[in-house]
C-alpha cells in the first residue's frame, strides 16, 4: 500500500512540468484540517463517516476519536444538488439518493470529468430489492448536478483526501449516510403529508442508532427494508432483501432506546399544528445558503470557489458567478415553493357559436332568389354537402299559410278563398316545388305540377309544441376532403408559461455528461481499486 502511494507520489508531474491527474487526489490536508483533527482528539488516519442532509444541503465528515467514538470534524455546504427530498427511484428522474451506501477504495474516481468523485454505489441492497435504477451518482466538485451531490472543487479535494487517508489507516469503507433533512421529530411532523414518510422513518431508525451509540452502525437488508445492528437468532439465518426478515437481536438496550424515540416521533406528527411542508417545491433541488449569499454578491466569502455559471434552484437558467445574480433568481432559490405547470391534460378548445357567415353561405348554396327577393330554399342536395352541425333546422310554416307560400298569397290578392292545406311535417318541406312566375303560370293555365321526387328522409313525429331548433355547433374548419383527419389537428390552448424548472442544458464549464471520462488522456491511476493502489479506469465521474 505505501510502494502504491509513494510511487503516486513520484509521478506527481508529467513530463511537461504540469501536475498530473493524480496530483490532485494526493494533495495533502491542509494545516488548518489538521489542527482541528488534532484539536478534537482523532488522528489523520481514523476512519470517518459521512453524513448527507438535503433540505439544510449540508455535507457532515464524522471522524473516529481516540476514544473510539465518532464525533463531528466538520460540516460542508453542499454547492447543489438535483430533484425533489425522496429517494432516487429511476434512472433520468434527477433524484439524489437517499440511503446507506458503502464506499471502497475502488470507488474514489482522482480522474472525475468534475475535478475529484467518489461514486455512491448506487443502487446499493435496497434499491435493487425495490427495483431502481440509476448509475454513476457521486460525490463531485464542479458545483453541478444531476442527480448528484455537487461540492466546490476545493471542497472536494478536502473531503477526497480525508477518505484516501482513512483508508492509509486501515479503513477499509466508509459508510455514507444520505436522509432528506436532519431526522428530527419536528422535521418529521413538518413532513407528515409526504408519501416518503414511512421511508424516512426507517431512515431515522438508522440515523438514531448512529447518535444513540457513536458507532459506525451496521446495516443490513431484509423483508425490503433496512435493519441496524442486528444478528439472526439463528446461525445460520441470513439476511436477504427480497426475503422476511428473520428473528434476529440488538446489542442491549439499543432496541429500547429506538423504539422510545419513535413513540415521541410519532406522538410529535399525531399532535403537530405546525403547517405542513410542500411535498414538491418545483426547485428542482437546492443550494446552501452561503452559496446564495455569493450569487447575489460575488465578493462575499464561500468554501471555494464558483464555476463561470451556475444554476439556482428554481431558475430555468444560469446566471453569471462574476457579477450579482438577478434578484428574481435568488428569490425563486429562497421560496419555499415556486409555481410549476399542472401536471393534467390541457382542455380542449371551447366550442363558438356559429359565424354569422352560416346564412350567406347557405343562400349562395340555393343559387336563387325568390320573386319578392327572398332567399329560395337551398336544394336538398346541396344544403346536405354542408355540415350538418352548422346548418339551422327549417322553420316550420306559418299558421294559415300552406307550404306554397307565393301561390297562398296570390289567392288572398284576388280574394280567392283556398282550402286550408294539409300540415306538412318539416322534414318533408317541398325543397323542390316549383317557385316565381313558373308556380302563377300553373295556376292559371290550371294545371298541376307535380313535385320532384325529394330524397327519403325519415319524418319527425309533430311535436304538440313548437320545438326550439338545436344550438348549432362551431363548423369545421377543415375542407371535406380533410375531414378523416384526426383530432390531434385541433386548436389546443396552451398553459401560460410558469416557473416550473426545466432539466437544465449542460453548461459549457461543465461536462457534457455524467460518468464520461476526463477530456485528457488517460493516465495510469484513474481510481482507487483498494488501499494506496490505482487503476486506469476512468468510466466513472
Amino acid at each position: 500500500m505505501l510502494a502504491g502511494v509513494a510511487a503516486l507520489a513520484l509521478a506527481g508531474c508529467t513530463g511537461d512540468g504540469g501536475p498530473s491527474v493524480n496530483a490532485k487526489a494526493m494533495k495533502a490536508l491542509s494545516p488548518q484540517t489538521l489542527a482541528l483533527i488534532s484539536e478534537k482528539g482523532m488522528t489523520k488516519d481514523s476512519p470517518i463517516v459521512v453524513r448527507i442532509f438535503k433540505e439544510e444541503s449540508e455535507l457532515e465528515v464524522w471522524k473516529e476519536t481516540t476514544s473510539g467514538d465518532y464525533a463531528l470534524l466538520k460540516t460542508y455546504p453542499i454547492c447543489r444538488w438535483s430533484g425533489e427530498l425522496g429517494p432516487k427511484v429511476k434512472e433520468g428522474d434527477r433524484q439524489a439518493p437517499e440511503g446507506f451506501y458503502t464506499i471502497t477504495p475502488g470507488q474514489m474516481n482522482p480522474n472525475s470529468s468534475y475535478y475529484l468523485s467518489f461514486n455512491l454505489g448506487f443502487p446499493n441492497a435496497y434499491d435493487r430489492a425495490w427495483g431502481r435504477t440509476g448509475a454513476h451518482l457521486m460525490v463531485h466538485g464542479d458545483c453541478s448536478s444531476a442527480g448528484c451531490y455537487a461540492m466546490t472543487d476545493e471542497q472536494i479535494q478536502e473531503i477526497f483526501a480525508l477518505g484516501r487517508e482513512s483508508f492509509q489507516g486501515g479503513q477499509r469503507a466508509f459508510q455514507v449516510q444520505a436522509y432528506p433533512f436532519h431526522m428530527t421529530a419536528d422535521n418529521l411532523a413538518r413532513h407528515r403529508n409526504n408519501p416518503n414518510l414511512a421511508f424516512w422513518r426507517m431512515l431515522k431508525e438508522g440515523s438514531d442508532t448512529f447518535e444513540v451509540t457513536r458507532q459506525l452502525p451496521k446495516v443490513d437488508v431484509c423483508g425490503r427494508r433496512y435493519v441496524f445492528n442486528a444478528t439472526p437468532a439463528d446461525p445460520n439465518a441470513r439476511f436477504d432483501p427480497n426475503a422476511p426478515c428473520p428473528e434476529f437481536t440488538q446489542p442491549g438496550g439499543l432496541g429500547e432506546a429506538i423504539a422510545a424515540r419513535k413513540a415521541t416521533d410519532q406522538q410529535r406528527i399525531a399532535s403537530a399544528s405546525m403547517p405542513a411542508a410542500p411535498v414538491k417545491t418545483g426547485k428542482d433541488g437546492g443550494m446552501n445558503q452561503v452559496f446564495l449569499a455569493k450569487l447575489a454578491n460575488p465578493q462575499a466569502k464561500a468554501p471555494g470557489s464558483l464555476p463561470a455559471v451556475v444554476k439556482p434552484p428554481g431558475s430555468d437558467y444560469g446566471v453569471d458567478t462574476n457579477e450579482p445574480a438577478p434578484a428574481e433568481s435568488i428569490a425563486l432559490a429562497t421560496a419555499a415553493q415556486v409555481p410549476t405547470a399542472a401536471d393534467v391534460p390541457l382542455p380542449l378548445a371551447r366550442p363558438v357559436d356559429a359565424p354569422a357567415a352560416v346564412a350567406p353561405q347557405l343562400a349562395a348554396a340555393a343559387g336563387e332568389t325568390s320573386l319578392f327577393g327572398r332567399p329560395a330554399p337551398a336544394p336538398t342536395a346541396q344544403v346536405a354537402s354542408l355540415d350538418p352541425a352548422v346548418v339551422p333546422a327549417p322553420a316550420a310554416p306559418a299558421s294559415g299559410e300552406s307550404s306554397g307560400g307565393l301561390l297562398a298569397s296570390v289567392n288572398r290578392l284576388l280574394g280567392r278563398s283556398e282550402a286550408p292545406a294539409e300540415p306538412v311535417a318539416p322534414a318533408a318541406a317541398p325543397s323542390s316545388s316549383p317557385s316565381g312566375f313558373a308556380a302563377i303560370g300553373n295556376w292559371l293555365t290550371g294545371k298541376s305540377a307535380e313535385p320532384a321526387p325529394a330524397p327519403a328522409i325519415p319524418a319527425a313525429a309533430p311535436a304538440d309544441v313548437p320545438v326550439p331548433p338545436a344550438r348549432p355547433a362551431a363548423p369545421r374548419a377543415a375542407a371535406p376532403a380533410a375531414a378523416s383527419q384526426t383530432h390531434a389537428n385541433r386548436a389546443v390552448p396552451q398553459a401560460a408559461p410558469s416557473a416550473s424548472v426545466s432539466t437544465p442544458a449542460p453548461l459549457a464549464a461543465v461536462a457534457p455528461a455524467q460518468g464520461a471520462a476526463s477530456s485528457g488522456s488517460p493516465l495510469p491511476g484513474a481510481s482507487i481499486m483498494s488501499t494506496g493502489t490505482f487503476s486506469s479506469s476512468s468510466a466513472i465521474q
